[in-house]
């Protein structure tokens, strides 16, 4: 394909000459380890590095030509593509280059603070039931027609996108399910895609290091909504009880769905039961009324379960389809995973690494009716400073024992991060300890625990791994659990029998 057709409908700093317009090109790419001869480069200016310094590696490997929103450096000869956007500008070339697999594909995106890994899950699984082959893309791993890929973004990088698009449409897949992140939309890493379904969670305080204030945050959702660089989306599925989701405007063409408890929701949950072996309600949309069980847990999975609900209707997907559909997710990874030992209490370890995450994830323990909750949690370094002690005050107030300890530092020291979570902890009149070792803190937690008692180890959920200033190391706080558990007398055989000697 020519590179004049490549770079249809991206904006330029200044037209390609007709000898830049007719370079044969073979590919794209944006990391210059990856060039093959005739490629098309991307030199994206970085917070630790500028692109422009691969451009003569890149050549060097056979690149036909190098595009960026940065002017040529001095000293480069080669061809050079001057874009206004060099992420919305790699979007357009991607879906140019791939003959627009997104027209074609159906796609939801699933944006918000919490609740979006779990909601792709459950569309997914509903996808699924109705006899769809689909893609997964999100948080935890990336799922395409049954094979599992290991997840590098929560949104990948647009030609990344692009790449699984094709995978997906040459195994016959159909639908796409995607988390599509705050910082993916103000990048620009979905820009001009045709979303058919767009689902908003809710809104509180995250990633305010990136987006700077709350209305930025917003406005870098709201994109999804609007049509960021492509058309709206043909639905849109709200969350009606999110005082902040009242006021997005939805462009005309745009049906909307409000999920909710309330009686303003045109989609609502009716008649709930909750317990440990899970959720029971009536879904009532307009006229249709239908039942639903999952054994996800908690009033937050009510609100994930309607919103997987709203795209199934959007969809044309019929009622004891999305009924079965939902039933057979059984569980969505590090989002209140249960760690079982045989222990006389209960261990849960979830994602929460929001103040408002937190309390959700406490709440759906409380409902549990244990006789107490003890909550372990850290906050990530090189990240929102200001919801420190948020979060911690945020575990006081809703724990009976509160267990702080690091999360995944970065490059800031651990004591340091500690310290601005605790000024929310000393609000509140709460036992709690402080322990900067992670594995410590865990056995901290299951030590202080009795019977009939809730353990929540928040912050890291999915997570493998842990990353410290000068190193990432392996780290799982469901395998630390049970390692602990084990060490304190628990256990099960192969039979699920308690192994002699466990207490």
């Amino acid at each position: 394909m020519k590179l004049g057709e490549i770079l249809t409908e991206v904006r330029l700093q200044e037209p390609l000459s007709g000898g830049l317009a007719d370079i044969e090109t073979r590919g794209l790419e944006y990391d210059s380890r990856k060039v093959a001869p005739g490629f098309l480069f991307f030199a994206f200016p970085g917070s630790r590095a500028d692109g422009r310094e691969f451009a003569l590696d890149a050549v060097a490997r056979g690149a036909a030509a190098v595009a960026s929103e940065s002017p040529r450096p001095d000293g480069f000869t080669g061809p050079w593509v001057q874009v206004t956007h060099g992420r919305q500008a790699l979007a357009l070339a991607a879906r140019n280059f791939y003959c627009r697999p997104d027209e074609r594909l159906l796609l939801t995106g699933i944006t918000g603070t919490n609740g979006k890994t779990t909601t792709s899950y459950l569309i997914d699984s509903v996808l699924r039931a109705a006899g769809y082959t689909t893609a997964l893309i999100g948080t935890i791993e990336y799922h395409l027609a049954g094979r599992v890929l290991k997840a590098v973004n929560t949104t990948p990088e647009s030609l990344d996108l692009m790449r699984l698009f094709v995978d997906l449409e040459k195994q016959g897949g159909t639908h796409v399910t995607m988390e599509v992140s705050s910082h993916a939309l103000e990048l620009g890493r979905v820009y001009g895609l045709h979303f058919h379904t767009a689902v908003f969670t809710n809104l509180t305080r995250d990633h305010l290091d990136f987006h700077g204030t709350m209305e930025a945050y917003f406005a870098a959702k709201r994109k999804l909504f609007e049509g960021a660089g492509g058309p709206p989306p043909r639905a849109a599925v709200l969350n009606r009880d999110d005082q902040a989701l009242r006021g997005l405007k939805l462009p005309r063409d745009t049906e909307a769905y409000w999920y909710g408890l309330g009686p303003d929701a045109t989609l609502r949950a009716r008649h709930i039961a909750s317990s440990f072996d899970g959720l029971r309600f009536d879904v009532q949309h307009g006229k249709t009324r239908f039942g639903v069980s999952s054994p996800l847990i908690g009033k937050i999975n009510v609100y994930n379960i309607l919103a997987a609900c709203g795209t199934a209707i959007s969809y044309g997907i019929p009622p004891e389809t999305v009924t079965r559909g939902i039933a057979s997710l059984q569980a969505v990874p590090g989002r209140f995973e249960r760690v079982d030992e045989g222990q006389p209490f209960t261990v849960v370890v979830d994602y929460a690494h929001t103040d408002d995450a937190l309390r959700n994830v406490i709440a759906v323990a409380r409902g549990l009716n244990p006789r107490h909750v003890i909550t372990l949690f850290g906050c990530g370094g090189d990240r929102d400073r200001s919801k420190r002690p948020l979060m911690g005050r945020a575990a006081a107030e809703e724990s009976d024992f509160v267990v702080l300890t690091s999360d995944n530092p970065r490059s800031e020291d651990p004591i340091s991060i500690m310290n601005d979570a605790l000024v929310g902890i000393r609000r509140v009149d709460v036992p709690h300890v402080v322990e900067p070792d992670r594995a410590a803190a865990i056995a901290r937690a299951l030590q202080e625990a009795r019977p009939g008692d809730i353990v929540i180890l928040a912050g890291k959920g999915h997570e493998t791994y842990q990353i410290l200033a000068d190193r990432t190391i392996a780290f799982d706080d469901r395998e630390v659990a049970r390692q602990v558990l084990r060490r304190y007398g628990y256990g099960k055989s192969a039979t699920g029998e308690p192994e002699p000697g466990a207490r």
